[in-house]
C-alpha cells in the first residue's frame, strides 16, 4: 500500500491524492515511486481519465526537507540517478497516454508546479501559488525548462525560470498554464465534471491524439531531458549550490561567492 499517496476508483475515473498534508505534500524519493507505480495501475486497468490532487491546504510545496538536505551527501552518479528519477516522472505525466487532470487545490511551488503543469488539463483554486524557484537556493529549473518553453514561449519560459518569482492562479491562467480558476469548494466537481466529459468521447480516439501529439516532439525533448538530467546534476557540486542549500535550510539569505 502507497504511504504518499491515495489511489482510488469511481468507475472510469481513477484519482490520485497527493497525501502528506503535514509536510504539505513534498516530493520525496518514495513519492516519485509512488507516483510512476499510481500511473501504470491506472494505465493498465479500466479507468479511461485520471485526477491528481492534493490533500490538506497544499497541492505540493516542492521537494522534500529531509530529501533536499540529503543531496549535500551525493555523489555525482548518486545526484544523477536522483535527476533521472524526476525526469521520469515529469517525462511520464507529459507523455501519459490517458487523459490527466491537475485540481490545485493550494500551493504549487517548483516540482509541485512541474507536477501540476505536465498533466493536459489544469484546473486551480484562486489562492494557488506556482513558482520555478530554483536559482533562488542556487539550483537550475532544467528539467521543468524543457516542457515549459513548449507550454508558454520562450520570453516567459525566461521570465519565470530567471527570476524565481512566485506567482497566482490567474496569472498562471493568463500564460496558460491553467486552464481555469475554479472556487475551493467546486475545484474537484469541476475536475469529475470535465473528466466526465471526457468519457463521452472515444477512448480509442484521446489516446491516439495523445500518441500523435507525443511522436510530434518525442525524440527532441527526450534529447533535451538528457542535457537537463546533466546539468541538474552537475549543479550540485557547485559552491553557490552547496551555499543556497545551506540558507534555505537554515532559513537565512544566502551569501553567494561567485
Amino acid at each position: 500500500m502507497p504511504t504518499t499517496l491515495t489511489l482510488t476508483f469511481d468507475g472510469a475515473i481513477a484519482t490520485i491524492t497527493l497525501s502528506r498534508p503535514e509536510r504539505r505534500n513534498a516530493i520525496s524519493p518514495l513519492m516519485i515511486d509512488e507516483l510512476l507505480a499510481a500511473l501504470d495501475e491506472i494505465e493498465t486497468g479500466p479507468a479511461r481519465v485520471a485526477i491528481i490532487t492534493g490533500a490538506g491546504k497544499a497541492f505540493c510545496a516542492g521537494m522534500d526537507l529531509e530529501a533536499l538536505a540529503a543531496l549535500a551527501g551525493f555523489s555525482h552518479e548518486q545526484n544523477l540517478e536522483d535527476s533521472r528519477r524526476m525526469a521520469r516522472l515529469f517525462r511520464r505525466l507529459y507523455f501519459f497516454p490517458k487523459p490527466l487532470i491537475a485540481a490545485v487545490n493550494g500551493a504549487a511551488i517548483a516540482g509541485g508546479t512541474g507536477i501540476a503543469t505536465m498533466c493536459d488539463f489544469t484546473l486551480a483554486v484562486p489562492e494557488a501559488k506556482f513558482g520555478y524557484s530554483e536559482v533562488k537556493i542556487g539550483f537550475i529549473p532544467a528539467l521543468v525548462s524543457v516542457f515549459l518553453r513548449r507550454q508558454i514561449g520562450e520570453k516567459r519560459a525566461r521570465d519565470l525560470l530567471l527570476t524565481g518569482r512566485i506567482f497566482d492562479a490567474t496569472e498562471a491562467h493568463a500564460f496558460g498554464l491553467v486552464n481555469q480558476v475554479i472556487p475551493a469548494d467546486i475545484l474537484l466537481p469541476r475536475a469529475c465534471e470535465l473528466a466526465t466529459s471526457l468519457l463521452s468521447a472515444s477512448p480509442t480516439s484521446l489516446v491516439r491524439t495523445k500518441l500523435l501529439l507525443r511522436r510530434c516532439d518525442e525524440m527532441e525533448i527526450d534529447r533535451e531531458i538528457g542535457l537537463a538530467v546533466q546539468e541538474n546534476a552537475a549543479i550540485r557540486s557547485t559552491a553557490d549550490f552547496k551555499e543556497g542549500l545551506a540558507a534555505f535550510l537554515e532559513k537565512r539569505p544566502p551569501n553567494w561567492s561567485s
